[in-house]
C-alpha cells in the first residue's frame, strides 16, 4: 500500500500543482494590491477549482500518452509523463477512473462557483476557456498536445487564465496590470516547456507526437528558448515604462541571472556540450517559479 500511495502522489506531479497555487496567488495578490478585499472563502474555492482542473488535465494526459511515455528511455522528472503508470505500477484503467473522478469533482466545483457568485459573461468565458483548454490538451479528437499548439495553450492557461480567474473571482472585472504581469510569465512558461520536451524529442518523433519542439526542430527550438527568456524580462522592463511601479518590477529581476544561466546552458549544448536535461528542467522550473513567486510576494506585501 505505501508504494501505491507513493505512485499516486508521483502521478499527480505535486510540483506542477504547486505552480498552480503560485500563479493563483499572484492573481489574487494583484487584486489585493489594487485595494480589493480578499474573500477567503472564494479564494479557497477558486484554488480548489484550479487544482482540480490541473489534476484532470494531468490524469487525462497520463492516460492517453502512457503507451508512448513508457517507451521513452530519456524521461526526466519534468517530462515524458510521471513514470507512475506501467507494468508493476499503476494501471491505465486506474488512471482513467481517477481522471473521470476528477472531472466529476471539477464539474461539481463549477456548479458551486456559479451558485455562490454573480454569474457574469466574463467569469463564464474564463471558466469555459479553462475547461476546454485543459480537457482537450490530451483528449481526442482535438489532442492539442499532438498539434504543436499544446504548449501555447498550457502556457496561456497557467500563466494567463489562472491569475485572471483569481483576480476576476475577487473583483468581477479585469485590469491592465494582469496583461503586464502575465505575458512575461507566459514567455517563461513556453521556454520551460521547450526544455521539458528535449529529452522526449526522438520518442515524440517515433510516435508521431507533433509537439512544438518537433514542429520547429531542435536547433530552432534552442534559439526560440533563449529568445523567450530574454523577451520575458524585456516585457517586464517595458511594463515599468508603461506605469508598472519599479517596486513591483525590480524584485522579479533578481531571477535574471537564472535566466542567463539557462541561456548559457542551452548555448553550451547547442555548441556540442553534453546535456543534462534533468538539471536543465530543474533550472527552468526555478526560473519560472522564482519570477512568479517574487511578483506574487511583492503584490501581497505592498
Amino acid at each position: 500500500m505505501p508504494r501505491q500511495i507513493r505512485l499516486f502522489i508521483q502521478l499527480t506531479r505535486p510540483l506542477f500543482l504547486l505552480g498552480g497555487v503560485l500563479v493563483y496567488a499572484l492573481g489574487a495578490g494583484i487584486a489585493r494590491y489594487l485595494g480589493a478585499p480578499i474573500d477567503w472563502g472564494l479564494y479557497i474555492l477558486g484554488q480548489a477549482y484550479v487544482t482540480a482542473m490541473q489534476l484532470s488535465a494531468q490524469l487525462l494526459n497520463e492516460y492517453f500518452d502512457s503507451p508512448a511515455d513508457q517507451e521513452n528511455p530519456n524521461r526526466t522528472p519534468f517530462s515524458g509523463g510521471s513514470g507512475a503508470v506501467g507494468e508493476g505500477k499503476l494501471s491505465q484503467e486506474f488512471v482513467m477512473w481517477a481522471a473521470l473522478t476528477m472531472l466529476t469533482i471539477l464539474a461539481s466545483l463549477t456548479v458551486v462557483i456559479l451558485n455562490v457568485t454573480t454569474i457574469s459573461p466574463l467569469l463564464v468565458t474564463i471558466i469555459g476557456l479553462a475547461f476546454v483548454g485543459s480537457f482537450f490538451y490530451s483528449a481526442p479528437p482535438i489532442r492539442l498536445s499532438n498539434s504543436g499548439y499544446g504548449e501555447l495553450t498550457t502556457s496561456i492557461l497557467v500563466s494567463n487564465i489562472v491569475p485572471i480567474f483569481a483576480f476576476v473571482f475577487q473583483t468581477g472585472e479585469l485590469h491592465r496590470l494582469l496583461v503586464m504581469i502575465t505575458f512575461p510569465l507566459t514567455a517563461l512558461h513556453i521556454a520551460m516547456m521547450i526544455v521539458f520536451e528535449f529529452p522526449d524529442y526522438l520518442n515524440d518523433i517515433k510516435f508521431d507526437k507533433n509537439t512544438l519542439l518537433v514542429r520547429v526542430g531542435w536547433e530552432r527550438g534552442m534559439v526560440l528558448h533563449n529568445i523567450l527568456i530574454l523577451t520575458a524580462f524585456f516585457l517586464l522592463g517595458l511594463a515599468a515604462m508603461f506605469g508598472l511601479p519599479l517596486a513591483i518590477v525590480l524584485p522579479a529581476f533578481i531571477a535574471l541571472p537564472i535566466g542567463l544561466l539557462q541561456i548559457w546552458q542551452m548555448r553550451r549544448i547547442a555548441g556540442g556540450g553534453k546535456p543534462n536535461w534533468t538539471t536543465m528542467g530543474f533550472t527552468a522550473v526555478v526560473l519560472f517559479g522564482s519570477v512568479a513567486y517574487l511578483l506574487a510576494f511583492t503584490f501581497w506585501t505592498r
